[in-house]
């Protein structure tokens, strides 16, 4: 199979429990009921790009090493969240005979928080009535909205954001076998970018590489359009200190000629000002503003009009004193 073409997350995505790294504690717990022969209902949960989907793929390849694919389905649960896809589609699969020595199949059902309250009902139902012929893997972001009667039937695993470690660790493995060099600086941007998150550093990784295998800091953070943790830090100085023109001006650019996101900037802001040392109740009132700034934003209001009264109540923080 050429894989010439093919996205680095697909390419360099797990085949095995033992090569998920930065889940070490969850992949124990995994591989012992591969070990068992058996399996309980899961319920993976954390945010994206933690290992929650390749997870269960790997795992449903370690049970069914020869006929995976024929025991295993997949489906997103965004796609269709209705009751009807857990009446039709999750029900057929569960009822249909497994192919092989073990004596259930796996279902993996992303994004199970998005399915609607009478589908997860329906869906618990399933889960009882199919429970030895079929085991069901739910993934979700948040596990608040998954309804209780499936979490009490499942076995919960939280997966962690993963370490700079483990980040550190995938991606030079990924740039070992691209023929990548990748800079000190250029790491810690990733590392610094991705949050956590091993999708947003891969595709970082591979962003930069398609324009050259020599990677710095400044191409990673220009390819994946984020401001540098010492231009945030510039724009909160310039805040504080009562001067808005300039405070003003770097926004504008790091908007409008760099192309970053409001939304991005506004995280960004909220990091910088969780490390910053400064009066407390100053931080308390500044993370205040961030977060009415981010609501606003996302019930649809005007981003240049928000920053910009971002960045002025910032001022006026900074002159009232906490």
């Amino acid at each position: 199979m050429d894989e010439s073409h093919t996205i680095w997350i697909e390419k360099y995505r797990p085949q095995r429990l033992a090569d998920i790294v930065g889940q070490d504690e969850i992949v124990e717990r995994l591989s012992s009921y591969v070990k068992s022969g058996n399996l309980p209902h899961l319920l993976f949960t954390g945010s994206a790009g933690v290992g929650k989907t390749t997870a269960a793929v790997t795992l449903a390849r370690e049970f069914f090493p020869n006929n995976w694919q024929r025991n295993f389905r997949e489906m997103n649960a965004s796609d269709e969240r209705g009751i009807d896809v857990v009446r039709n589609q999750i029900k057929e699969f569960a009822r249909t005979g497994r192919d092989g020595d073990v004596p259930f199949k796996i279902l993996f059902l992303d994004e199970a928080d998005a399915l609607t309250t009478d589908a997860q009902a329906a869906l618990r139902r399933t889960m009882e009535s199919y429970a030895l012929t079929c085991r069901f893997i739910l993934s979700c972001n948040y596990s608040s909205k998954i309804i209780d009667p499936i979490q009490s039937r499942c076995a919960i695993y939280r997966f962690k954001p993963l370490g700079a470690g483990a980040i550190r660790e995938e991606v030079r493995r990924i740039a070992s076998r691209e023929g990548l060099n990748i800079s000190d600086g250029a790491m810690e941007a990733i590392i610094y970018i991705a949050q956590g998150d091993m999708r947003k550093a891969i595709n970082a990784v591979q962003g930069a590489a398609i324009i050259s295998p020599t990677i710095d800091e400044k191409r990673v953070y220009s390819i994946t359009s984020t401001a540098r943790p010492d231009e945030i830090n510039e724009l909160l100085t310039l805040s504080l200190k009562g001067d808005f023109d300039g405070a003003e001006f770097l926004l504008a650019q790091l908007l409008h000629d760099r192309g970053i996101a409001p939304n991005e900037l506004i995280n960004q802001c909220y990091r910088a000002l969780l490390k910053r040392e400064m009066d407390r109740g100053l931080k308390v009132q500044l993370i205040d503003h961030l977060g009415e700034t981010d609501f606003r934003l996302s019930e649809g209001a005007n981003s240049d009009i928000q920053m910009e009264a971002l960045i002025a109540r910032f001022v006026l923080s900074s002159q009232k004193g906490p």
